[in-house]
């Protein structure tokens, strides 16, 4: 099963072929991107506690894709112990299931401000010149 989220509106047919066809071999995945910037972790104080390497970092995306049966077994043990999750690929890492990554797509954003928006007009009307 696949789970999108309708504020990544700019998502193609192709991702989510890419994303279907992975799920054939494997019980839990996310669309991601690499990260480019470079990532600072700040603390309470404002201060930098650690710069990560980035090659190893990437943003999460959807669709995500998941087995149903572990996916459900997933929130019960989740609701259970009262974890808090952001995704439900943190709820499969909780329960120490293996999540794939996908290689997403950088028109894939998330449209959450009046800025994205404004990218996502720039995207769209990309895409209806080049149709």
């Amino acid at each position: 099963m696949l789970i999108h989220d309708g504020a990544r509106c700019l998502a193609t047919p192709e991702l989510f072929e890419r994303c279907a066809i992975a799920l054939q071999h494997t019980s839990g995945l996310i669309a991601a991107i690499p990260v480019k910037d470079t990532i600072k972790q700040v603390g309470a104080n404002g201060l930098i506690t650690a710069t990560p390497d980035r090659s190893q970092l990437w943003a999460a995306q959807t669709p995500q894709g998941f087995d149903v049966a572990l996916l459900k077994d997933c929130h019960s043990q989740g609701q259970a112990q009262g974890w808090q999750v952001t995704d439900d690929a943190a709820l499969f890492e909780k329960c120490g299931l293996p999540v794939k990554v996908v290689e997403g797509e950088e028109t894939n954003l998330k449209i959450t401000t009046p800025a994205d928006l404004a990218i996502a007009s720039l995207i769209l009307a990309q895409r209806t010149t080049l149709a």
